[in-house]
């Protein structure tokens, strides 16, 4: 591990430069965080499709939280025909 984080300083350490970087990848493990419980809590996905579509809806609602929507407007909006679209 040291040897690769020599190698590979200036990516490993950018986050001291970059302060739009962020210091861990909290985002990252968050993200996988639900589909993995949800795995576990039933055992898998019944089909591909159903997991897809699981993982479909999951980014979504992630993203538009990220971009300071709140889940109640942004599902209330998905229900009544009008979703939410996300920021390019």
């Amino acid at each position: 591990m040291l040897k690769r984080f020599r190698l590979h300083a200036d990516a490993v350490l950018l986050f001291i430069t970059d302060h739009a970087v962020p210091f861990t990848n909290n985002l990252g493990e968050r993200a996988v965080r639900m589909p993995k419980v949800k795995q576990k809590i039933s055992g898998c996905f019944r089909t591909v499709i159903g997991a897809e579509n699981f993982c479909v809806i999951r980014s979504c609602l992630d993203t538009l939280r990220k971009q300071g929507h709140g889940m109640l407007e942004v599902l209330l909006a998905a229900f009544n025909g009008n979703p939410i679209q996300l920021a390019a």
